[in-house]
């Protein structure tokens, strides 16, 4: 993975049209690099959770070009590099699992090298049926919730004050009805990004495992559609 953070950094303090053009042999190095990491990151997920078995890295991965129109930073190519999992492809609007590179000094985003999964923003309809189930099954949600939060963490400024309207303020594990999106994360090690990639592999899915029974229960309730 160095040869990929290397050239995110270098494009992060030169992130330029004439630079990128300059580097572009560069940059088809680093993603096809990442692109043999993520075929290898979907056959190992896929043995635990068979509905990203057949997905392609196309699927999963994202272009390096930006659209400026809604960004807040008016650079053209972004300084990170991601592959979502979920079911159907990564606009298919499913929670999944998500692997993430990123110079920690990246004045886009500054998420640094992480893992995530779950859903990130919801339509209000449907995070409204996410949270029926959760009040309807509290239990069964946060055992999920406990699985993942083995390495994950929820974003707290995610959350509502109050638990929303239509829920009572006493409901057994009302935190989880507060959450605005389903997203959890996991920081990525240096140490483990830089050392050997059979063993990143091995770790990233082995934290991936620990996701997937939030994932579930959210694509329960988007296969169910009534949201």
């Amino acid at each position: 993975m160095k040869q990929i953070l290397v050239f995110l950094d270098q494009l992060m303090r030169n992130n330029n049209r004439e630079w990128f053009q300059a580097h572009k042999e560069e940059y088809k190095r680093a993603q096809a690099h990442f692109n043999q990491f993520a075929e290898k990151l979907i056959a190992e997920t896929g043995k635990f959770d068979p509905s990203v078995r057949d997905l392609t890295v196309a699927d999963c991965t994202y272009r390096i070009y930006k659209d400026m129109r809604f960004s807040k930073f008016k650079i053209p190519y972004k300084t990170h590099i991601g592959a979502y999992l979920c079911p159907h492809g990564k606009k298919s609007g499913y929670a999944g699992y998500y692997f993430h590179l990123e110079p920690s000094e990246s004045e886009d985003y500054s998420f640094g090298n992480m893992l995530a999964a779950g859903l990130y923003n919801p339509t209000p309809s449907l995070a409204i049926a996410i949270r029926d189930r959760i009040y309807n099954e509290p239990d069964t949600f946060a055992a999920a919730a406990t699985e993942a939060e083995k390495h994950y963490h929820w974003n707290d400024n995610a959350r509502l004050k109050k638990v929303p309207n239509g829920y009572p303020q006493d409901a057994l594990h009302a935190e989880y009805l507060k959450l605005k999106t389903f997203t959890i994360a996991a920081p990525l090690p240096d140490t483990i990004v830089l050392g050997p990639e059979d063993q990143l592999l091995d770790y990233v899915v082995s934290v991936f495992r620990e996701a997937k029974p939030v994932n579930d229960f959210i694509n329960q309730v988007i296969e169910g559609g009534c949201w």
